[in-house]
């Protein structure tokens, strides 16, 4: 049975990106509802979600659908990820197995699964959406895994569009900000993808020792001159990072080299407080009237203060907003109902 899954962005070409991000403009304005009658998604929450599992939900019932909600090790059983596990532990399912089984179930199933293990070179490659989407005989969705959360990168590309018009050329920052722990590089590697799509000039601001995996960074600056757009500025000055941008994307992430060693990571962000986005800072960004974008949660007056989250430029809740919209379009298009 073929099957297309949704596990990066890149994995479709960028007149197919072009049409869900029509489709989920249409689908905002009112146009299109139904299409999704007697279908199913299963969702398999590994980690904790708000927009995911809401958005998710709501879309499933505005087009007619139904979803289920699995949080292994909770409401269903602790699954185990290793391939040829001997599993005399404490997981009691293979997501081999579960996998084939919700294949059965329901007609789409999404994955969140953040970063486990200690090594990068084995968490980037992302096994266990991957072996889910292996093993299912069902399109996988994946609602965020170690390398990429591509439902929010949707969105993300949507509000550029939203809030700038046309966003070619524009400067686009993805700003790092300091957190009280390491997070994964997916939001901020797909956040700069969305403005690479775009065909945006991109700048990342983030200190020494906090660069994206290489081969994102590639990746980005590939994307970026395909589509019109330029990847031209590292900076490790926060205040130098944002003069002249159209948008802020504030995001905090861990540093690749000390992944798996929380006490050196924690010791290596330990002076860094003062990466955040201030309205002081906001005042250096075109006109001082940058969009302010974070995918949420945030840490408010850590990474961004109150009088930026709740200013005018602010387009956070737009964005979480659109989640809603990009996924409408996505499930439209994966089970063929458009």
């Amino acid at each position: 049975m073929s099957k297309r899954d949704f596990i990066t962005v890149e994995d479709w070409n960028g007149e197919e990106i072009d049409a869900l991000l029509a489709l989920a403009a249409r689908i905002k304005r009112g146009e299109l509802l139904g299409g999704l009658e007697r279908k199913v998604m299963a969702m398999v929450f590994m980690d904790p979600s708000l927009r995911t599992r809401t958005s998710f939900e709501t879309a499933m019932f505005l087009h007619g659908g139904h979803a289920v909600v699995l949080e292994p090790g909770k409401s269903s059983w602790s699954l185990e990820t290793e391939p040829g596990a001997v599993m005399d532990g404490t997981t009691v399912e293979h997501i081999k197995d579960a996998a084939q089984v919700l294949g059965r179930y329901a007609d789409v199933v999404g994955v969140r699964s953040f970063p486990r293990g200690a090594d990068w070179n084995v968490v980037r490659e992302d096994r266990t959406v991957r072996d889910f989407a292996r093993y299912c005989e069902k399109p996988v969705i994946n609602m965020e895994s170690s390398r990429r959360h591509p439902c929010q990168q949707l969105a993300d590309a949507m509000t550029l569009r939203e809030k700038l018009g046309d966003p070619r050329g524009k400067r686009f920052v993805l700003l790092w900000g300091w957190h009280p722990k390491a997070l994964p590089t997916a939001v901020p590697a797909s956040a700069a993808l969305a403005a690479a799509h775009q065909g945006m000039e991109i700048v990342i601001g983030r200190p020494d020792g906090y660069e994206l995996d290489a081969e994102d960074t590639a990746l980005i600056r590939k994307i970026a001159q395909a589509r019109g757009g330029e990847f031209v500025h590292i900076m490790n000055d926060p205040d130098e990072a944002v003069v002249g941008a159209d948008v802020v994307y504030v995001k905090s992430w861990g540093a690749v080299k000390h992944f798996g060693q929380p006490e050196e990571e924690a010791a290596f962000r330990a002076g860094l407080r003062d990466w955040k986005l201030t309205a002081q800072r906001l005042k250096s960004t075109r006109g001082g009237q940058a969009t302010v974008m974070h995918c949420l949660p945030v840490r408010r007056n850590v990474e961004i203060d109150d009088a930026v989250l709740d200013g005018p430029t602010s387009a956070v809740v737009d964005e979480a907003e659109n989640r809603l919209h990009v996924q409408r379009a996505l499930l439209l298009a994966l089970l063929g109902k458009t």
